[in-house]
């Protein structure tokens, strides 16, 4: 991968996340994976890679008055105990398997947002 082109990517993401609040995963996945890493290798480099995306738009919502300190902690909490558990079920998935099921996710996402603007639209 080349630098110029991470660099590119992590700005996308950077300004996406900032104005719409989707997590770089949505991004960073598929787009590692285009690049030759495997579904394994994908989402931890993604994982790793959203840690600055995360400080520096919480410093900023925190800055507007918009960041609920305890709910965020307590969903922080219970999120990263679930992730162990993720990661070991991650671990013992083929990557082709892992790969059908995050697509999946991306296709259920993608339908809610459709739902949803549909919704406010009538």
């Amino acid at each position: 991968m080349t630098y110029a082109f991470a660099i590119a990517l992590g700005l996308a993401a950077g300004v996406l996340a900032g104005m719409f609040g989707i997590g770089g995963g949505i991004l960073f996945v598929p787009t590692l994976i285009a690049l030759g890493l495997d579904h394994h290798e994908a989402l931890g480099t993604s994982l790793l890679a959203i840690i600055p995306t995360v400080l520096v738009g919480t410093w900023r919502q925190a800055r507007y008055g918009n960041v609920r300190w305890r709910a965020a902690a307590l969903l922080g909490v219970a999120a990263a105990t679930a992730a162990q558990g993720g990661v070991v079920l991650a671990e013992s998935l083929p990557d082709a398997t892992l790969r059908r099921l995050f697509a999946g996710l991306l296709v259920l996402v993608a339908a809610q947002i459709a739902w949803r603007a549909r919704r406010r639209e009538s």
